[in-house]
């Protein structure tokens, strides 16, 4: 319970009336039936305030968030009273978030409902918590305010905006459009499972034709094959220190994440089934699940799932992913590299690639490309320039000391990872190395 500004007011108006009483006797009539009437409305504000409004409070809020994007939240508020309440509402959203719209100030009339909308946008993934709201009603007269909370708190999921990491991916693989990204290269051979036969058109292979079946119909009748499916795409993704690096706004296990759920939604709509170990940080295995329900169950397994500052051990982790799969399977590994990693990530990929088909990502700090493009005018910029070359050069020869060949390793920047990635398994699937 406080006084408002309007009590605050009137009692330095009263003092300013009193002090002049001396000067002016006749105003001590106004100045002691003010305080009397300014007392009376005083108490009956606080006798009002005496006790929680009846207002019910209800927020209208979805369960499920895409990070970095605007919604909206709306609070129903409805009194119960036979008296109008006035009040202004703050609710306790997740103080992480950016806010539009609120604080409210309005009044209920009796048995009156209205409604309040707000905007939000989470900043970053995982989960999230609204707590009940905060409430201010003031008296009747205006003279004291009360703060109540009232509500239910509720409990939200922030994921991946999947909507957007997916947008030119899935055209450029549903419409073999090279100008959108993904490059839909020429077929080698034709595929290694039978989908059906049809009739023969020209421009076909003569080793596609089904003798039998043209003998049968009269003829010419080509088998048609397609890619490969019932396969296993597991990623393996570090979750250390090395993660945390941010090239903007974005961090590089964030980057990691949205290449990791695009590629899970063009596997699975392949007929292959996903899965994902984490190592480093936090681990966590999913084990591997095709159609929809992999998709679904890989979204809800990473959404809330952070990078840590610890070093990642490689070894264990390629160790850890062989006792947990028994069928081949084209595993992604995606981390950042160094130059100190050469012997424990060639030991890791060496452990893997006796069962399985590996392919390295490693993520480039997109700022190590910017340093060799500034021009260099000054001491401080050659120096600069020296460092970065001297750095890559490191980078490059821990890399090429994996042993790993071309087309099983890239080293890219983290805005390019997910449209390589996507470009790398349609080339798989399609030379049939799986």
């Amino acid at each position: 319970m406080s006084p408002t500004r309007r009590l605050i007011g009137a009692v330095f108006a009263l003092s300013a009336l009193a002090f002049l009483q001396f000067f002016f006797p006749s105003v001590r009539v106004v100045v002691w039936t003010g305080a009397g009437l300014l007392l009376l409305f005083s108490l009956v504000d606080l006798w009002k305030l005496r006790s929680s409004p009846s207002l019910n409070v209800d927020r209208q809020v979805q369960g499920v968030w895409p990070v970095d994007v605007w919604n909206k939240v709306s609070l129903s508020l409805h009194n119960c009273s036979d008296a109008t309440i006035k009040l202004e509402v703050i609710d306790d959203y997740p103080s992480h978030w950016e806010l539009q719209g609120l604080l409210h100030r309005c009044q209920v009339a009796p048995q009156a409902h209205t409604r309040i909308t707000y905007q939000l946008r989470p900043s970053r993934r995982g989960d999230a918590v609204f707590g009940t709201c905060f409430v201010k009603v003031y008296g009747y007269f205006g003279c004291w305010e009360r703060c109540f909370r009232l509500g239910e708190s509720q409990a939200v999921k922030v994921f991946p905006d999947f909507s957007k990491l997916l947008g030119n991916t899935i055209n450029a693989t549903d419409k073999r459009a090279p100008s959108v990204g993904a490059i839909r290269k020429r077929r080698r051979g034709e595929g290694t499972d039978f989908r059906q036969l049809r009739d023969y058109r020209q421009g076909d292979s003569q080793r596609s034709i089904d003798w039998k079946a043209t003998a049968r119909y009269q003829k010419p009748i080509s088998r048609e094959y397609q890619e490969e499916r019932d396969q296993q795409v597991v990623f393996l993704l570090d979750t250390g220190r090395r993660m945390l690096a941010q090239d903007g706004v974005t961090s590089h296990f964030d980057h990691a994440l949205n290449a990791i759920l695009t590629l899970s939604f063009i596997a699975q709509k392949q007929g292959d089934a996903i899965g994902l170990l984490s190592f480093g940080g936090e681990s966590r295995w999913l084990a591997p699940h095709k159609g929809r329900v992999g998709l679904d169950r890989m979204l809800a397994g990473v959404y809330d799932l952070q990078a840590g500052e610890v070093a990642p051990d490689y070894t264990l982790a390629a160790s850890t992913l062989l006792t947990k799969l028994r069928k081949r399977a084209f595993v992604v590994l995606i981390t950042n590299l160094r130059d100190e990693d050469d012997s424990a990530m060639k030991s890791a990929c060496e452990l893997l690639s006796t069962k399985h088909l590996v392919m390295c990502a490693s993520l480039r700090e997109k700022s190590l490309d910017a340093a060799l493009n500034a021009p260099v005018e000054q001491f401080n910029d050659a120096l600069r320039y020296s460092a970065t070359t001297h750095y890559l050069q490191l980078r490059d020869r821990a890399i090429k000391n994996l042993g790993i060949r071309s087309t099983q390793l890239i080293d890219i920047t983290p805005e390019r990872l997910s449209m390589s990635l996507v470009n790398r398994y349609l080339e798989v699937k399609e030379s049939g190395a799986l």
